[in-house]
Protein backbone atom coordinates (compact mmCIF):
# COMPACT_ATOMS: atom_id res chain seq x y z
CA UNK A 1 0.00 0.00 0.00
CA UNK A 2 0.97 3.64 -0.44
CA UNK A 3 3.10 5.46 2.11
CA UNK A 4 3.99 2.37 4.15
CA UNK A 5 7.67 3.17 3.67
CA UNK A 6 7.20 6.39 5.59
CA UNK A 7 5.54 4.82 8.61
CA UNK A 8 6.57 2.41 11.31
CA UNK A 9 4.66 -0.84 11.74
CA UNK A 10 2.69 0.60 14.66
CA UNK A 11 1.71 3.89 13.06
CA UNK A 12 -1.81 4.07 11.62
CA UNK A 13 -2.14 5.08 7.98
CA UNK A 14 -5.38 6.91 7.24
CA UNK A 15 -7.67 5.33 4.65
CA UNK A 16 -7.31 8.26 2.25
CA UNK A 17 -3.57 7.51 1.95
CA UNK A 18 -3.70 3.76 2.35
CA UNK A 19 -6.16 3.31 -0.51
CA UNK A 20 -4.80 6.00 -2.80
CA UNK A 21 -4.80 4.71 -6.43
CA UNK A 22 -1.46 3.17 -7.41
CA UNK A 23 -2.15 2.48 -11.10
CA UNK A 24 -4.62 3.34 -13.82
CA UNK A 25 -6.82 0.36 -12.92
CA UNK A 26 -7.40 1.79 -9.44
CA UNK A 27 -8.36 5.24 -10.73
CA UNK A 28 -12.17 5.50 -10.44
CA UNK A 29 -14.46 7.48 -12.71
CA UNK A 30 -11.83 8.88 -15.09
CA UNK A 31 -12.23 6.58 -18.08
CA UNK A 32 -11.51 9.22 -20.75
CA UNK A 33 -8.27 10.29 -19.08
CA UNK A 34 -7.12 6.70 -18.54
CA UNK A 35 -7.85 5.75 -22.15
CA UNK A 36 -6.03 8.79 -23.56
CA UNK A 37 -2.92 8.30 -21.43
CA UNK A 38 -2.92 4.55 -22.04
CA UNK A 39 -2.94 5.08 -25.82
CA UNK A 40 -0.28 7.79 -25.58
CA UNK A 41 2.09 5.53 -23.62
CA UNK A 42 1.48 2.51 -25.87
CA UNK A 43 2.05 4.54 -29.05
CA UNK A 44 4.92 6.63 -27.64
CA UNK A 45 2.97 9.87 -28.24
CA UNK A 46 3.67 11.53 -24.90
CA UNK A 47 3.01 15.24 -24.49
CA UNK A 48 5.58 17.35 -22.70
CA UNK A 49 3.01 19.04 -20.38
CA UNK A 50 -0.29 17.98 -18.83
CA UNK A 51 -2.75 19.96 -16.73
CA UNK A 52 -5.26 18.13 -14.52
CA UNK A 53 -8.27 20.00 -13.17
CA UNK A 54 -11.25 19.03 -11.02
CA UNK A 55 -12.74 19.41 -7.54
CA UNK A 56 -10.77 18.43 -4.46
CA UNK A 57 -10.17 14.75 -3.89
CA UNK A 58 -10.89 13.30 -7.34
CA UNK A 59 -7.32 12.10 -7.97
CA UNK A 60 -5.31 14.92 -9.57
CA UNK A 61 -2.09 14.40 -7.61
CA UNK A 62 -2.58 10.62 -7.60
CA UNK A 63 -2.92 10.69 -11.39
CA UNK A 64 0.26 12.75 -11.68
CA UNK A 65 2.18 10.18 -9.62
CA UNK A 66 0.73 7.30 -11.63
CA UNK A 67 1.91 8.99 -14.84
CA UNK A 68 5.35 9.46 -13.30
CA UNK A 69 5.51 5.77 -12.34
CA UNK A 70 4.21 4.62 -15.72
CA UNK A 71 6.92 6.56 -17.56
CA UNK A 72 9.79 5.65 -15.24
CA UNK A 73 8.94 2.05 -14.29
CA UNK A 74 11.74 -0.43 -15.15
CA UNK A 75 9.88 -3.56 -14.07
CA UNK A 76 10.86 -6.16 -11.44
CA UNK A 77 13.87 -7.22 -13.53
CA UNK A 78 15.05 -3.67 -14.16
CA UNK A 79 14.81 -3.97 -17.95
CA UNK A 80 11.26 -2.72 -18.58
CA UNK A 81 10.17 0.40 -20.49
CA UNK A 82 7.24 2.84 -20.15
CA UNK A 83 4.10 0.89 -19.33
CA UNK A 84 0.45 1.46 -18.54
CA UNK A 85 0.80 -1.08 -15.72
CA UNK A 86 3.66 0.09 -13.46
CA UNK A 87 4.96 -2.80 -11.40
CA UNK A 88 5.03 -1.00 -8.07
CA UNK A 89 8.01 -3.03 -6.87
CA UNK A 90 10.97 -1.55 -8.73
CA UNK A 91 13.03 1.14 -7.01
CA UNK A 92 11.59 3.93 -9.19
CA UNK A 93 7.96 2.93 -8.47
CA UNK A 94 8.54 2.64 -4.72
CA UNK A 95 10.40 5.94 -4.50
CA UNK A 96 7.73 7.81 -6.50
CA UNK A 97 4.97 6.28 -4.36
CA UNK A 98 6.79 7.37 -1.22
CA UNK A 99 7.37 10.85 -2.66
CA UNK A 100 11.18 10.70 -2.38
CA UNK A 101 12.33 10.14 -5.97
CA UNK A 102 15.15 12.50 -6.89
CA UNK A 103 13.91 12.95 -10.49
CA UNK A 104 10.21 13.38 -9.69
CA UNK A 105 9.84 16.76 -8.00
CA UNK A 106 6.57 17.86 -6.42
CA UNK A 107 6.08 21.58 -5.88
CA UNK A 108 3.25 23.06 -3.82
CA UNK A 109 2.48 26.29 -5.67
CA UNK A 110 0.29 27.44 -2.78
CA UNK A 111 3.38 27.88 -0.59
CA UNK A 112 5.97 28.58 -3.31
CA UNK A 113 4.33 31.16 -5.53
CA UNK A 114 7.23 33.41 -6.52
CA UNK A 115 9.34 33.72 -9.63
CA UNK A 116 12.46 32.66 -7.70
CA UNK A 117 10.86 29.28 -6.95
CA UNK A 118 10.20 28.71 -10.66
CA UNK A 119 13.73 29.80 -11.59
CA UNK A 120 15.06 27.22 -9.17
CA UNK A 121 13.12 24.56 -11.07
CA UNK A 122 14.20 25.86 -14.46
CA UNK A 123 17.86 25.80 -13.48
CA UNK A 124 17.65 22.00 -13.18
CA UNK A 125 15.65 21.38 -16.35
CA UNK A 126 18.68 21.24 -18.63
CA UNK A 127 20.27 18.41 -16.64
CA UNK A 128 19.32 14.86 -17.50
CA UNK A 129 17.59 12.66 -14.85
CA UNK A 130 19.84 10.88 -12.40
CA UNK A 131 18.08 7.52 -11.94
CA UNK A 132 14.89 7.71 -13.98
CA UNK A 133 13.98 7.80 -17.65
CA UNK A 134 12.20 11.18 -17.42
CA UNK A 135 12.62 14.15 -15.11
CA UNK A 136 9.05 15.01 -14.04
CA UNK A 137 7.89 18.23 -12.38
CA UNK A 138 4.53 18.00 -10.59
CA UNK A 139 3.20 21.44 -9.61
CA UNK A 140 0.09 21.25 -7.40
CA UNK A 141 -2.39 24.15 -7.17
CA UNK A 142 -0.62 25.77 -10.12
CA UNK A 143 -3.17 28.60 -10.26
CA UNK A 144 -1.54 30.04 -7.12
CA UNK A 145 1.66 30.99 -8.98
CA UNK A 146 2.28 34.70 -9.43
CA UNK A 147 2.05 36.41 -12.81
CA UNK A 148 5.82 36.71 -13.01
CA UNK A 149 6.24 33.04 -12.12
CA UNK A 150 3.92 32.05 -14.96
CA UNK A 151 5.82 34.28 -17.36
CA UNK A 152 9.13 32.75 -16.32
CA UNK A 153 7.73 29.31 -17.06
CA UNK A 154 6.39 30.06 -20.55
CA UNK A 155 9.46 29.56 -22.76
CA UNK A 156 10.64 26.38 -21.06
CA UNK A 157 7.09 24.99 -21.04
CA UNK A 158 6.81 25.56 -24.78
CA UNK A 159 10.05 23.81 -25.74
CA UNK A 160 11.35 21.72 -22.82
CA UNK A 161 14.16 19.19 -23.23
CA UNK A 162 13.00 15.75 -24.38
CA UNK A 163 13.70 14.22 -20.97
CA UNK A 164 11.40 16.68 -19.08
CA UNK A 165 7.64 16.41 -18.50
CA UNK A 166 5.52 18.92 -16.60
CA UNK A 167 2.29 17.88 -14.83
CA UNK A 168 0.14 20.63 -13.33
CA UNK A 169 -2.84 20.17 -11.01
CA UNK A 170 -5.43 22.80 -10.11
CA UNK A 171 -8.94 23.22 -8.73
CA UNK A 172 -9.25 26.69 -10.34
CA UNK A 173 -8.60 26.20 -14.04
CA UNK A 174 -9.98 29.66 -14.91
CA UNK A 175 -7.18 31.31 -12.93
CA UNK A 176 -4.51 29.69 -15.06
CA UNK A 177 -3.36 31.99 -17.91
CA UNK A 178 -4.39 30.99 -21.41
CA UNK A 179 -0.73 31.10 -22.45
CA UNK A 180 -0.06 28.23 -20.04
CA UNK A 181 -3.19 26.26 -21.00
CA UNK A 182 -2.34 26.44 -24.70
CA UNK A 183 0.97 24.68 -24.03
CA UNK A 184 -0.59 21.79 -22.09
CA UNK A 185 -2.83 18.81 -22.69
CA UNK A 186 -5.84 19.38 -20.46
CA UNK A 187 -7.78 16.70 -18.59
CA UNK A 188 -10.94 17.49 -16.60
CA UNK A 189 -11.33 14.92 -13.83
CA UNK A 190 -14.97 14.15 -13.15
CA UNK A 191 -16.79 13.98 -9.83
CA UNK A 192 -17.16 10.38 -8.72
CA UNK A 193 -20.64 8.95 -8.90
CA UNK A 194 -22.27 7.47 -5.83
CA UNK A 195 -22.03 4.00 -7.43
CA UNK A 196 -18.25 4.43 -7.84
CA UNK A 197 -17.82 5.60 -4.25
CA UNK A 198 -19.89 2.64 -3.05
CA UNK A 199 -17.63 0.30 -5.03
CA UNK A 200 -14.61 1.85 -3.28
CA UNK A 201 -16.33 1.56 0.11
CA UNK A 202 -17.07 -2.14 -0.38
CA UNK A 203 -13.44 -2.79 -1.29
CA UNK A 204 -12.20 -0.96 1.82
CA UNK A 205 -14.74 -2.62 4.12
CA UNK A 206 -13.72 -6.05 2.85
CA UNK A 207 -9.98 -5.32 3.11
CA UNK A 208 -10.24 -3.87 6.62
CA UNK A 209 -12.66 -6.57 7.87
CA UNK A 210 -15.18 -3.94 9.01
CA UNK A 211 -18.95 -4.06 9.44
CA UNK A 212 -21.13 -1.45 7.74
CA UNK A 213 -24.81 -0.83 7.02
CA UNK A 214 -25.46 -0.31 3.31
CA UNK A 215 -27.67 2.72 3.97
CA UNK A 216 -24.96 4.26 6.16
CA UNK A 217 -22.47 3.92 3.32
CA UNK A 218 -25.01 5.53 0.96
CA UNK A 219 -25.25 8.51 3.32
CA UNK A 220 -21.47 8.86 3.45
CA UNK A 221 -21.19 8.61 -0.34
CA UNK A 222 -23.78 11.37 -0.82
CA UNK A 223 -22.09 13.59 1.78
CA UNK A 224 -18.73 13.17 -0.03
CA UNK A 225 -20.15 15.12 -3.00
CA UNK A 226 -18.11 13.27 -5.62
CA UNK A 227 -14.74 13.44 -3.82
CA UNK A 228 -12.90 10.17 -3.14
CA UNK A 229 -10.74 11.80 -0.47
CA UNK A 230 -13.78 13.21 1.34
CA UNK A 231 -15.43 9.80 1.08
CA UNK A 232 -12.52 7.94 2.68
CA UNK A 233 -12.08 10.62 5.37
CA UNK A 234 -15.78 10.38 6.29
CA UNK A 235 -15.53 6.58 6.40
CA UNK A 236 -12.46 6.83 8.62
CA UNK A 237 -14.38 9.07 11.02
CA UNK A 238 -17.45 6.83 11.02
CA UNK A 239 -15.32 3.74 11.73
CA UNK A 240 -13.71 5.49 14.69
CA UNK A 241 -17.05 6.65 16.08
CA UNK A 242 -18.66 3.24 15.64
CA UNK A 243 -15.71 1.27 17.00
CA UNK A 244 -15.24 -0.53 13.71
CA UNK A 245 -18.95 -0.73 12.88
CA UNK A 246 -20.42 1.85 10.50
CA UNK A 247 -24.02 2.27 11.63
CA UNK A 248 -26.82 4.49 10.37
CA UNK A 249 -27.32 6.30 13.69
CA UNK A 250 -23.59 6.98 14.00
CA UNK A 251 -23.42 8.45 10.51
CA UNK A 252 -26.51 10.61 11.06
CA UNK A 253 -25.10 12.08 14.24
CA UNK A 254 -21.68 12.53 12.70
CA UNK A 255 -22.74 14.59 9.69
CA UNK A 256 -25.89 16.13 11.19
CA UNK A 257 -28.37 14.29 9.03
CA UNK A 258 -32.05 14.20 9.80
CA UNK A 259 -33.75 10.84 9.68
CA UNK A 260 -34.90 10.27 6.10
CA UNK A 261 -38.43 9.33 7.17
CA UNK A 262 -38.63 12.55 9.23
CA UNK A 263 -37.57 14.56 6.18
CA UNK A 264 -40.28 12.89 4.12
CA UNK A 265 -42.89 13.64 6.79
CA UNK A 266 -41.71 17.26 6.95
CA UNK A 267 -41.99 17.62 3.15
CA UNK A 268 -45.44 16.04 3.08
CA UNK A 269 -46.76 18.49 5.68
CA UNK A 270 -45.05 21.33 3.86
CA UNK A 271 -46.96 20.73 0.61
CA UNK A 272 -50.18 20.17 2.57
CA UNK A 273 -49.90 23.56 4.29
CA UNK A 274 -49.89 22.19 7.86
CA UNK A 275 -47.81 24.99 9.36
CA UNK A 276 -48.04 23.90 13.01
CA UNK A 277 -46.99 20.34 12.17
CA UNK A 278 -44.09 21.61 10.06
CA UNK A 279 -42.71 23.67 12.96
CA UNK A 280 -43.15 20.74 15.37
CA UNK A 281 -41.27 18.32 13.09
CA UNK A 282 -38.51 20.85 12.43
CA UNK A 283 -37.94 21.45 16.14
CA UNK A 284 -37.84 17.69 16.80
CA UNK A 285 -35.14 17.19 14.16
CA UNK A 286 -33.16 20.16 15.46
CA UNK A 287 -33.26 18.88 19.05
CA UNK A 288 -32.04 15.50 17.81
CA UNK A 289 -28.92 17.14 16.38
CA UNK A 290 -29.89 17.76 12.75
CA UNK A 291 -28.12 20.72 11.15
CA UNK A 292 -30.54 23.40 9.77
CA UNK A 293 -28.51 23.72 6.56
CA UNK A 294 -28.60 19.96 6.07
CA UNK A 295 -32.38 19.89 6.61
CA UNK A 296 -32.81 22.57 3.94
CA UNK A 297 -30.54 20.69 1.52
CA UNK A 298 -32.49 17.47 2.15
CA UNK A 299 -35.76 19.24 1.34
CA UNK A 300 -34.24 20.60 -1.88
CA UNK A 301 -33.12 17.08 -2.85
CA UNK A 302 -36.56 15.64 -2.07
CA UNK A 303 -38.26 18.36 -4.15
CA UNK A 304 -36.02 17.53 -7.10
CA UNK A 305 -36.60 13.79 -6.66
CA UNK A 306 -40.41 14.16 -6.63
CA UNK A 307 -40.42 16.55 -9.61
CA UNK A 308 -38.17 14.28 -11.65
CA UNK A 309 -40.31 11.26 -10.75
CA UNK A 310 -43.45 13.06 -11.89
CA UNK A 311 -41.91 13.91 -15.27
CA UNK A 312 -39.86 10.70 -15.78
CA UNK A 313 -41.35 7.93 -13.60
CA UNK A 314 -38.60 5.47 -14.56
CA UNK A 315 -35.89 7.74 -13.10
CA UNK A 316 -36.81 6.64 -9.59
CA UNK A 317 -35.65 3.11 -10.41
CA UNK A 318 -31.97 4.15 -10.42
CA UNK A 319 -29.72 2.16 -8.09
CA UNK A 320 -28.71 5.31 -6.18
CA UNK A 321 -32.32 5.77 -5.00
CA UNK A 322 -33.20 3.79 -1.87
CA UNK A 323 -36.41 1.81 -1.56
CA UNK A 324 -37.81 4.29 0.97
CA UNK A 325 -37.08 7.23 -1.36
CA UNK A 326 -38.59 5.35 -4.28
CA UNK A 327 -41.90 4.69 -2.55
CA UNK A 328 -42.19 8.24 -1.22
CA UNK A 329 -41.38 9.83 -4.59
CA UNK A 330 -43.99 7.71 -6.36
CA UNK A 331 -46.64 8.62 -3.79
CA UNK A 332 -45.96 12.37 -3.82
CA UNK A 333 -45.54 12.62 -7.61
CA UNK A 334 -49.19 11.68 -8.04
CA UNK A 335 -50.56 14.35 -5.71
CA UNK A 336 -48.24 17.35 -6.17
CA UNK A 337 -48.20 19.31 -9.43
CA UNK A 338 -45.08 20.54 -11.19
CA UNK A 339 -46.25 24.13 -10.63
CA UNK A 340 -46.30 23.61 -6.85
CA UNK A 341 -42.97 21.75 -6.87
CA UNK A 342 -41.39 24.52 -8.92
CA UNK A 343 -42.64 27.13 -6.46
CA UNK A 344 -41.31 25.14 -3.48
CA UNK A 345 -37.95 24.68 -5.24
CA UNK A 346 -37.56 28.41 -5.88
CA UNK A 347 -38.41 29.31 -2.29
CA UNK A 348 -36.02 26.69 -0.87
CA UNK A 349 -33.17 27.82 -3.14
CA UNK A 350 -33.78 31.43 -2.13
CA UNK A 351 -33.70 30.23 1.48
CA UNK A 352 -30.11 28.99 1.09
CA UNK A 353 -28.80 32.56 0.73
CA UNK A 354 -31.11 33.80 3.49
CA UNK A 355 -29.69 31.27 5.95
CA UNK A 356 -26.12 32.33 5.14
CA UNK A 357 -26.75 35.85 6.41
CA UNK A 358 -29.20 34.99 9.22
CA UNK A 359 -27.88 35.42 12.79
CA UNK A 360 -29.72 32.25 13.92
CA UNK A 361 -30.03 29.58 11.25
CA UNK A 362 -32.86 27.57 12.83
CA UNK A 363 -35.00 30.72 13.10
CA UNK A 364 -34.34 31.54 9.46
CA UNK A 365 -35.26 27.99 8.44
CA UNK A 366 -38.51 28.20 10.42
CA UNK A 367 -39.49 31.38 8.57
CA UNK A 368 -38.62 29.83 5.20
CA UNK A 369 -40.79 26.77 5.88
CA UNK A 370 -43.63 28.90 7.28
CA UNK A 371 -43.62 30.90 4.05
CA UNK A 372 -43.69 27.75 1.92
CA UNK A 373 -46.41 26.07 3.99
CA UNK A 374 -48.54 29.21 3.93
CA UNK A 375 -48.17 29.58 0.16
CA UNK A 376 -49.29 25.96 -0.29
CA UNK A 377 -52.78 27.02 0.84
CA UNK A 378 -52.99 29.86 -1.69
CA UNK A 379 -55.13 29.21 -4.78
CA UNK A 380 -53.57 28.94 -8.21
CA UNK A 381 -53.97 31.83 -10.71
CA UNK A 382 -56.57 29.86 -12.67
CA UNK A 383 -58.62 29.31 -9.50
CA UNK A 384 -58.41 33.00 -8.59
CA UNK A 385 -59.54 34.06 -12.07
CA UNK A 386 -62.46 31.64 -12.00
CA UNK A 387 -63.44 32.94 -8.58
CA UNK A 388 -63.26 36.57 -9.74
CA UNK A 389 -65.44 35.83 -12.76
CA UNK A 390 -67.93 33.88 -10.66
CA UNK A 391 -68.22 36.45 -7.87
CA UNK A 392 -68.35 39.40 -10.26
CA UNK A 393 -70.76 37.70 -12.67
CA UNK A 394 -68.70 39.05 -15.54
CA UNK A 395 -68.53 36.10 -17.88
CA UNK A 396 -69.23 38.05 -21.09
CA UNK A 397 -67.64 41.42 -20.73
CA UNK A 398 -64.46 41.39 -22.79
CA UNK A 399 -64.47 43.99 -25.59
CA UNK A 400 -65.06 43.00 -29.22
CA UNK A 401 -64.22 44.88 -32.39
CA UNK A 402 -65.84 45.47 -35.73
CA UNK A 403 -63.68 42.99 -37.62
CA UNK A 404 -64.80 40.13 -35.38
CA UNK A 405 -61.65 40.10 -33.25
CA UNK A 406 -61.39 40.31 -29.51
CA UNK A 407 -58.61 41.19 -27.12
CA UNK A 408 -57.04 39.19 -24.36
CA UNK A 409 -54.59 40.58 -21.86
CA UNK A 410 -51.68 39.26 -19.87
CA UNK A 411 -51.72 41.07 -16.56
CA UNK A 412 -48.67 41.35 -14.38
CA UNK A 413 -46.97 43.76 -12.05
CA UNK A 414 -43.93 44.73 -14.17
CA UNK A 415 -44.67 47.28 -16.86
CA UNK A 416 -43.41 46.30 -20.30
CA UNK A 417 -44.06 47.46 -23.82
CA UNK A 418 -47.51 46.39 -24.98
CA UNK A 419 -47.29 44.04 -27.93
CA UNK A 420 -50.01 43.64 -30.51
CA UNK A 421 -49.97 40.52 -32.70
CA UNK A 422 -52.44 39.91 -35.51
CA UNK A 423 -53.19 36.72 -37.38
CA UNK A 424 -52.83 36.49 -41.17
CA UNK A 425 -55.60 38.46 -42.96
CA UNK A 426 -58.22 36.28 -44.58
CA UNK A 427 -60.21 36.70 -47.77
CA UNK A 428 -63.89 36.14 -48.29
CA UNK A 429 -63.44 32.44 -48.98
CA UNK A 430 -61.73 31.96 -45.63
CA UNK A 431 -58.26 31.27 -47.06
CA UNK A 432 -55.13 33.38 -46.61
CA UNK A 433 -54.42 36.12 -49.16
CA UNK A 434 -51.39 35.45 -51.39
CA UNK A 435 -48.14 37.20 -50.48
CA UNK A 436 -48.22 39.26 -53.73
CA UNK A 437 -51.62 40.81 -53.05
CA UNK A 438 -51.14 44.28 -51.54
CA UNK A 439 -54.26 46.35 -50.84
CA UNK A 440 -52.71 48.53 -48.15
CA UNK A 441 -49.36 49.62 -46.72
CA UNK A 442 -49.94 47.12 -43.88
CA UNK A 443 -50.13 44.24 -46.37
CA UNK A 444 -46.86 45.31 -47.96
CA UNK A 445 -45.18 45.77 -44.56
CA UNK A 446 -46.28 42.26 -43.54
CA UNK A 447 -44.68 40.83 -46.70
CA UNK A 448 -41.42 42.71 -46.05
CA UNK A 449 -41.30 41.41 -42.47
CA UNK A 450 -41.79 37.84 -43.63
CA UNK A 451 -38.94 38.22 -46.15
CA UNK A 452 -36.67 39.76 -43.47
CA UNK A 453 -36.25 43.21 -45.12
CA UNK A 454 -36.28 44.91 -41.74
CA UNK A 455 -34.36 48.10 -42.66
CA UNK A 456 -36.90 48.93 -45.38
CA UNK A 457 -39.72 48.14 -42.93
CA UNK A 458 -38.28 50.59 -40.42
CA UNK A 459 -37.97 53.35 -43.06
CA UNK A 460 -41.53 52.82 -44.32
CA UNK A 461 -42.90 52.98 -40.78
CA UNK A 462 -40.91 55.93 -39.46
CA UNK A 463 -39.75 58.09 -42.39
CA UNK A 464 -42.76 57.83 -44.73
CA UNK A 465 -46.44 58.80 -44.59
CA UNK A 466 -48.73 57.20 -47.17
CA UNK A 467 -51.17 59.48 -48.99
CA UNK A 468 -52.51 56.82 -51.37
CA UNK A 469 -51.99 53.09 -51.80
CA UNK A 470 -53.87 50.83 -54.17
CA UNK A 471 -53.02 48.08 -56.61
CA UNK A 472 -50.09 49.32 -58.71
CA UNK A 473 -49.87 52.86 -57.33
CA UNK A 474 -48.31 54.49 -54.24
CA UNK A 475 -48.21 58.15 -53.29
CA UNK A 476 -46.21 59.09 -50.19
CA UNK A 477 -44.42 61.88 -48.38
CA UNK A 478 -40.83 61.14 -47.39
CA UNK A 479 -38.24 62.78 -45.16
CA UNK A 480 -34.78 63.97 -46.15
CA UNK A 481 -33.30 60.94 -44.35
CA UNK A 482 -34.50 58.61 -47.11
CA UNK A 483 -31.53 57.47 -49.23
CA UNK A 484 -31.52 58.14 -53.01
CA UNK A 485 -31.70 54.43 -53.90
CA UNK A 486 -34.64 53.76 -51.54
CA UNK A 487 -37.32 54.32 -54.21
CA UNK A 488 -35.38 52.20 -56.73
CA UNK A 489 -35.19 49.33 -54.24
CA UNK A 490 -38.89 49.71 -53.49
CA UNK A 491 -39.73 49.44 -57.23
CA UNK A 492 -37.60 46.29 -57.49
CA UNK A 493 -39.18 44.59 -54.45
CA UNK A 494 -42.73 45.39 -55.55
CA UNK A 495 -42.09 44.11 -59.07
CA UNK A 496 -40.53 40.89 -57.76
CA UNK A 497 -43.41 40.33 -55.33
CA UNK A 498 -46.34 41.12 -57.62
CA UNK A 499 -44.93 40.46 -61.09
CA UNK A 500 -45.80 43.95 -62.41
CA UNK A 501 -44.47 47.48 -62.32
CA UNK A 502 -45.70 49.98 -59.74
CA UNK A 503 -45.92 53.74 -60.06
CA UNK A 504 -44.53 55.57 -57.02
CA UNK A 505 -45.00 59.32 -56.53
CA UNK A 506 -43.00 60.95 -53.74
CA UNK A 507 -43.07 64.37 -52.11
CA UNK A 508 -40.43 65.62 -49.67
CA UNK A 509 -41.81 67.60 -46.78
CA UNK A 510 -43.56 67.36 -43.45
CA UNK A 511 -44.90 63.88 -42.81
CA UNK A 512 -48.46 63.12 -41.99
CA UNK A 513 -49.27 60.28 -39.61
CA UNK A 514 -46.64 57.49 -39.94
CA UNK A 515 -47.41 53.80 -39.55
CA UNK A 516 -45.60 53.78 -36.22
CA UNK A 517 -47.83 56.57 -34.97
CA UNK A 518 -50.94 54.78 -36.25
CA UNK A 519 -49.94 51.59 -34.44
CA UNK A 520 -49.30 53.47 -31.19
CA UNK A 521 -52.65 55.26 -31.42
CA UNK A 522 -54.49 52.02 -32.16
CA UNK A 523 -52.78 50.22 -29.31
CA UNK A 524 -53.58 53.05 -26.91
CA UNK A 525 -57.24 52.91 -27.92
CA UNK A 526 -57.41 49.17 -27.48
CA UNK A 527 -55.65 49.39 -24.11
CA UNK A 528 -58.25 51.94 -23.08
CA UNK A 529 -61.06 49.60 -24.16
CA UNK A 530 -59.45 46.75 -22.21
CA UNK A 531 -59.15 48.93 -19.10
CA UNK A 532 -62.87 49.72 -19.33
CA UNK A 533 -63.80 46.04 -19.36
CA UNK A 534 -65.60 45.16 -16.08
CA UNK A 535 -63.78 41.81 -15.87
CA UNK A 536 -60.37 43.47 -16.21
CA UNK A 537 -61.38 46.07 -13.64
CA UNK A 538 -62.32 43.27 -11.26
CA UNK A 539 -58.97 41.50 -11.78
CA UNK A 540 -56.97 44.69 -11.26
CA UNK A 541 -58.95 45.42 -8.12
CA UNK A 542 -58.25 41.90 -6.83
CA UNK A 543 -54.49 42.20 -7.41
CA UNK A 544 -53.31 45.54 -6.08
CA UNK A 545 -50.55 47.06 -8.20
CA UNK A 546 -51.06 44.70 -11.16
CA UNK A 547 -50.89 46.21 -14.65
CA UNK A 548 -51.64 45.13 -18.20
CA UNK A 549 -48.42 43.84 -19.74
CA UNK A 550 -49.37 42.57 -23.20
CA UNK A 551 -52.36 42.83 -25.51
CA UNK A 552 -53.04 40.14 -28.11
CA UNK A 553 -55.59 40.37 -30.91
CA UNK A 554 -57.48 37.15 -31.60
CA UNK A 555 -59.38 36.85 -34.88
CA UNK A 556 -62.66 34.94 -34.72
CA UNK A 557 -63.01 32.13 -37.25
CA UNK A 558 -66.64 33.06 -38.00
CA UNK A 559 -67.13 36.72 -37.29
CA UNK A 560 -70.75 36.63 -38.41
CA UNK A 561 -71.54 34.21 -35.59
CA UNK A 562 -70.02 36.35 -32.84
CA UNK A 563 -73.36 37.18 -31.28
CA UNK A 564 -74.25 33.48 -31.00
CA UNK A 565 -70.86 32.40 -29.71
CA UNK A 566 -70.22 35.17 -27.21
CA UNK A 567 -70.42 32.94 -24.20
CA UNK A 568 -68.03 30.39 -25.70
CA UNK A 569 -65.54 33.09 -26.72
CA UNK A 570 -65.69 34.63 -23.28
CA UNK A 571 -64.64 31.34 -21.75
CA UNK A 572 -61.39 31.67 -23.67
CA UNK A 573 -60.87 35.43 -23.48
CA UNK A 574 -58.30 35.27 -20.72
CA UNK A 575 -56.66 31.91 -21.31
CA UNK A 576 -53.31 33.63 -21.47
CA UNK A 577 -53.72 34.88 -17.93
CA UNK A 578 -50.78 33.40 -16.05
CA UNK A 579 -48.57 33.24 -13.01
CA UNK A 580 -47.18 36.72 -13.63
CA UNK A 581 -49.96 37.86 -11.33
CA UNK A 582 -47.75 36.65 -8.50
CA UNK A 583 -44.59 38.51 -9.49
CA UNK A 584 -45.19 41.07 -6.74
CA UNK A 585 -43.81 39.72 -3.44
CA UNK A 586 -46.51 41.59 -1.55
CA UNK A 587 -49.08 39.26 -3.11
Amino acid sequence: MADTDNNSDNQYVILARKYRPQNFDDLLGQDALVQTLTNAIKNNRLHHAYILTGIRGVGKTSTARIIAKALNCVGPDGNGGPTVHPCGVCENCKAITAGRHIDVMELDAASRTGVDDIREILDGVRYKPTNARYKIYIIDEVHMLSKNAFNALLKTLEEPPSHVIFIFATTEIRKVPVTILSRCQRFDLQRLKIEELMKMYHKIIASEALQADEEALQMLAKAADGSARDATSLLDQAVSLGMGNVKIDVVKNMIGLADRSQTFELFENLVSGHVDKVIELLQTQYKNGANPTTILQDLINVTHLVAKTRIIPSSVEESSVSEEEREFAKKMAVSVSIAVLSKIWQMLIKGVSEMQIAPVQIDALEMILIRIAYSAELPTPAEILADVKKNSNLGATAPHFENGSSLSANISNPVSAAVLTQNTPQNAEGGSKPANFFNSPEDFISYLEQTRRLLIVYSLKSDVSFDDFHDGYIKMTITDKISPDFIMNLHKILEQATGKSWKIDTVRGNLGQTLFQKEDAKLAEERKDIMESPLVKAILAEFKGARIETITRKISQNSEDDDDDTSQNDENQFNTYNDNLFNDEED
